[in-house]
């Protein structure tokens, strides 16, 4: 789908606070609330726009301790793996491993019993996991 400067407008105010009004995206994007009401649902219909979520902070959630997996596996991993709450995101990725995961965790031993269990159930050859020091930008 193309959308134009006024979609781009109205996913800007979006990303910035999803819950604010149709009214209050108009005033901010300079359009009509109906204008703005027709585009989302567009966007939505499209699937421009997946969901509306919100964003945690991550020490409050007991999420502070953020690590990054490169994993390199010898069959492909089953799809209830990636259903485990600490990864927060998986791509897969070219080079000489074969996915990149984002893992969230309260501290380092919820993050060691992580990795212990996930190299016996899904038989991966190898990992290179970096430990998040500073969380400088995270967007949804």
């Amino acid at each position: 789908m193309k959308f134009d400067s006024k979609d781009e407008r109205i996913i800007r105010e979006l990303k910035q606070d999803s819950r604010q009004s149709i009214r209050d995206i108009a005033k901010k994007a300079k359009l009509r609330p109906s204008t703005v009401h027709e585009r989302i649902k567009r966007l939505l219909r499209n699937g421009v726009i997946e969901q509306f979520t919100l964003k945690l902070d991550n020490r409050a959630v007991g999420e502070n301790f953020i690590a990054f997996m490169f994993v390199s596996s010898e069959k492909e991993i089953p799809a209830a793996v990636f259903s485990d709450p600490h990864i927060k995101e998986a791509f897969g990725i070219t080079g000489e491993y074969d996915l990149l995961l984002k893992l969230k965790f309260r501290d380092v031993e919820e993050f060691n019993r992580f990795v212990i269990k996930f190299r016996k159930e899904t038989g991966i050859r190898k990992t290179l996991t970096m430990v998040s020091t500073v969380n400088i930008k995270e967007e949804l």
